[in-house]
């Protein structure tokens, strides 16, 4: 069948809050043919069933559904074109995309590309948890859809591995489905969302909390009858649970960025970007969980604001930077986003840490340079770190990498 072909000006794949954010930004600015693809059925990306509130801003709280509409209606009503059930297969060109959809094949090129195709969850089988292949194993994405989009029933006794704010989400989701959440597991010290949340969780829903405690295999036949727990001093137990959920471990949906050669950052394993958020490849920009799984639906937004300005300076004909320096981190933390920075940078970096660490000083060096640093209340593994951009215009751009660390 023979591929038809057509331009655009901007084409940005993947129709969550960072790209429909773009779209609508691209659009109002007064960019023409703007168009966003995504392979779903629906636009609004993993916020349309994530019925918890704490999306939108403190004026105007949202639940996910709520806030996917609201996005999706930004785009549209700007002049945007958004199209579902339409999936990117591969690079035709350095700014064209070959894709599928209901209406066939079709080759699409644009003067931009933005990829914006989020981040997807480990399953069970990628997190090396072994034992049967019992019903009733679940990840966040794949409990909330069944119980949210499908109404389908889930068992009546749960265990959530993970306690960051994505567990305590899945947690509300077990409980909307009438199940009880018999507790929560986390190989870490302590639970990893705000202590607030944590409280209020234990308090109201008296769901205990197995801290420096790791799930080593599921049982049942035909139906998840438990899970043995091994805790950090060698106690092992079994608890009893006819559904397992787990969640917090993301890693971006890179397949396109690296079927068309854009160089990846090790640590966060999505496209590296500089801080207006260029790919090594001229033209093509990224923005939200692509890369960093995962942050908020904010942060996905924010950026999505961010890489259509980068677009449109772009467009005005403005300099990109001749030369920019790998931005690289040092253990415990895992990664930093954007990663590679340019003097000048103006916008706030992400990190996150694998150790938990009290009063921590973050530091920025080149070359054995300090360029930043600053003393943290604490690092928690998985939540968000934040480092400003001040120190940027110290950068040498002809020296060698910068590096952020943390000294406990």
């Amino acid at each position: 069948m023979t591929h038809q072909g057509r331009e655009v000006d901007v084409l940005i794949v993947g129709a969550g809050p960072a790209g429909l954010a773009a779209a609508a930004r691209l659009a109002v600015a007064g960019v023409a043919r703007v168009e966003v693809l995504d392979r779903e059925q629906q636009a609004g990306g993993v916020p349309r069933h994530c019925h918890h509130g704490g999306f939108g801003t403190w004026t105007r709280p949202l639940t996910g559904p709520a806030y996917a509409r609201l996005v999706l209606a930004a785009a549209v009503r700007a002049g945007a074109v958004v199209r579902t059930g339409v999936t990117a297969l591969g690079w035709a060109g350095p700014s064209a995309l070959d894709t599928v959809g209901p209406q066939g094949p079709e080759t699409i090129r644009a003067a931009a590309v933005v990829l914006a195709t989020g981040a997807r969850e480990r399953p069970r089988a990628a997190r090396l948890v072994p034992g049967t292949r019992p019903d009733g194993v679940y990840t966040t994405g794949e409990l909330q859809q069944a119980v949210h989009l499908y109404g389908q029933r889930i068992g009546t006794r749960a265990v959530v591995v993970g306690a960051e704010d994505v567990s305590y989400s899945a947690a509300d989701t077990v409980r909307a489905a009438g199940a009880e959440v018999v507790a929560m597991v986390t190989d870490v010290p302590r639970s990893q969302t705000t202590p607030a949340r944590a409280h209020n969780a234990r308090l109201r829903h008296r769901i205990p909390l197995l801290t420096d405690t790791a799930v080593t295999e599921l049982l049942g036949q035909g139906r998840l009858s438990g899970v043995r727990v091994r805790h950090r001093d060698g106690r092992s137990a079994q608890l009893p649970c006819d559904t397992v959920v787990f969640t917090g471990d993301f890693v971006p949906d890179h397949e396109l960025a690296r079927r068309g050669g854009l160089v990846l950052d090790p640590g966060t394993r999505g496209p590296a970007v500089d801080g207006a958020l260029h790919t090594s490849r001229p033209g093509v920009f990224a923005a939200g969980s692509v890369l960093h799984a995962v942050e908020s639906a904010a942060t996905a937004t924010r950026e999505g604001v961010r890489v259509a300005a980068a677009v449109l300076a772009d467009f005005a004909g403005a300099e990109r930077p001749r030369t920019t320096v790998p931005l690289l981190v040092d253990p415990p933390l895992r990664w930093i986003a954007p990663n590679r920075v340019a003097p000048g940078d103006d916008h706030p970096y992400v990190l996150r840490t694998s150790a938990l660490l009290h009063r921590p000083v973050l530091h920025v060096v080149q070359d054995g340079r300090l360029l930043h640093q600053e003393r943290l209340r604490t690092a928690v593994p998985n939540r968000t770190l934040t480092l400003t951009a001040g120190w940027t215009g110290s950068v040498d751009r002809k020296g060698g990498p910068v590096r952020v660390g943390l000294i406990r």
